[in-house]
């Protein structure tokens, strides 16, 4: 028997679903139909650009689903663009996926029990875990053996974690861009005890500073250099 199809998660709906060429009457034209899960992938991997792993994360599905999922939706888009056709987005299987009664994990880059001032050379990670009141109900340390730079995997590592957010101190644009591929959000300018900065974060009284790693502005060169993005 083939493997049920389990809901897709989807973060948002589409108020508009039909899309055709201009000044061309609809009952003139050839329709495709582009699935739910479909344009939440496409959204996700050419909108958002997040990596497959990320985006399948967000989804709730395995990355090789993803990634035939949104090879699809890429096929269809393509075939209405291309060739003229109506685009109509419903069906599939999904699951709308309701922000607010989600946990959010936060990740910060740590030396003990503080905020490490510059990302790449933090001695690992603490992750938060906040309820829906956004309170602190867990935490983990998560060490980091091949180093805390965008080149050591730990922008994969924290995703497949569940984590959504980083509050660091300093850190350069491309680290910003690597972590954002893997659906991770980053406020710099924390400072102080870990757990105290994530509290000002989930309060809304912490905001991000862009606060750039001044090494990397003065070009020196170091073995975690962003400029060439995480693969």
């Amino acid at each position: 028997m083939p493997r049920p199809v389990t809901g897709r998660q989807v973060g948002c709906l589409l108020a508009q679903r039909v899309f055709k060429p201009a000044g061309v009457p609809a009952r003139e034209l050839d329709e495709v139909t582009l699935g739910l899960d479909g344009a939440e992938a496409f959204r996700l991997a050419d909108l958002e650009g997040l990596y497959h792993d990320a985006a399948a994360l967000r989804m709730g599905v395995s990355r090789q689903t993803f990634g035939r999922i949104v090879e699809a939706a890429r096929r269809t888009v393509a075939d209405a663009v291309i060739n003229g056709k109506r685009l109509r987005i419903e069906g599939g299987e999904i699951v709308q996926r309701t922000e607010g009664a989600r946990t959010m994990k936060i990740a910060v880059p740590v030396r003990g029990a503080e905020v490490d001032g510059h990302f790449g050379h933090c001695e690992g990670f603490t992750v938060f875990t906040l309820d829906e009141r956004k309170a602190i109900v867990a935490e983990e340390r998560l060490g980091s053996a091949a180093g805390c730079g965008c080149k050591s995997g730990i922008g994969a590592t924290l995703a497949k974690m569940g984590v959504t957010h980083l509050v660091a101190g300093n850190m350069g644009e491309g680290a910003v861009r690597v972590l954002a591929s893997h659906g991770i959000a980053v406020t710099r300018g924390a400072s102080g005890d870990a757990r105290a900065a994530v509290e000002r974060f989930a309060t809304g009284t912490l905001v991000d500073l862009g606060t750039d790693c001044a090494e990397h502005r003065h070009g020196h060169a170091h073995d975690h250099d962003c400029s060439h993005g995480e693969g």
